[in-house]
């Protein structure tokens, strides 16, 4: 049965939902499954893709839109903005900022988190890895609190069942490389080893998601999202029979409780 079951997402911006979930997030609120979204910024340091959609004073308001958008096209129930401002890349400006996310109290958002559990009692919850996909500061960030809050509710007399990582595994980026490369595109961007050693291992995927059925869905998602996947996107140098073909598979990682050897699961709430 499902109408009892809930997945809490925890991530950073606008559009971090998609790549590495979205179809996942649709095939489970399709059957039923309670999808929350928390978002912990607006996205206001983003990129504007598309300058006639947004001006970086806009950006923020135009990106929570877009989310809006999105959580549509998956069938996420709520989305919960945590209302801190986006910290930017590494080493930008937006990092001093007081109230970016990377500088709020942590008890403060690990706070938050919890009380979202406890009202929303989640049997799954799902944020990004360690580095947080490719080393945001944000992304970090929402990781570290958001494992905080699920181990703090060990003294709760309920506590969500499973903690899971949202992966975009190496070799992803090799096969939309490659992919790419075979229709003619170019692929000089792509550096590989930027983030070597600094992602989740892929020899400890737990969990391989086929949401192909879904993934039109995702497509339209994604188009939601116009000031960051603008036309020079890489994510649209494939032609697009050939990206959603890329886009079928989700990667997830079992945090907790600890994995037993050789697990491999195609959902999310398998044997739960």
């Amino acid at each position: 049965m499902t109408e009892n079951q809930t997945l809490l997402v925890c991530l950073a911006h606008p559009d971090d939902e998609i790549l590495s979930s979205g179809g996942t997030i649709a095939t489970l609120a399709g059957r039923g499954v309670r999808v929350v979204l928390v978002c912990a910024t607006r996205g206001e340091a983003g990129q504007i893709a598309r300058p006639e959609l947004a001006t970086p004073e806009t950006l923020g308001a135009v990106r929570e839109q877009e989310l809006l958008c999105a959580a549509r096209q998956l069938g996420i129930a709520e989305v919960i903005f945590l209302d801190y401002l986006d910290s930017g890349m590494a080493g930008s400006s937006e990092n001093e900022r007081p109230e970016a996310f990377i500088n709020a109290p942590a008890e403060e958002v690990i706070s938050h988190l919890q009380q979202i559990m406890r009202r929303t009692k989640p049997q799954v919850v799902l944020t990004f890895a360690p580095y947080g996909g490719y080393g945001h500061p944000d992304h970090i960030t929402i990781h570290q609190h958001t494992v905080a809050a699920f181990d703090a509710l060990t003294a709760d007399s309920w506590q969500p069942r499973r903690l899971v990582y949202q992966l975009i595994p190496t070799f992803f980026f090799e096969q939309m490389r490659d992919m790419i490369a075979a229709h003619g595109g170019d692929v000089s961007d792509f550096d590989l080893t930027e983030h070597q050693g600094k992602r989740w291992p892929d020899d400890q995927i737990h969990f391989i998601v086929d949401v192909t059925e879904q993934v039109k869905a995702k497509e339209a998602a994604w188009n939601c999202h116009a000031t960051q996947f603008g036309p020079n996107s890489r994510f649209r140098r494939l032609p697009r029979e050939a990206m959603m073909q890329l886009l079928s598979k989700e990667y997830f990682a079992l945090a907790q409780p600890e994995p037993a050897p050789g697990l491999l699961y195609n959902d999310l709430f398998a044997s739960l």
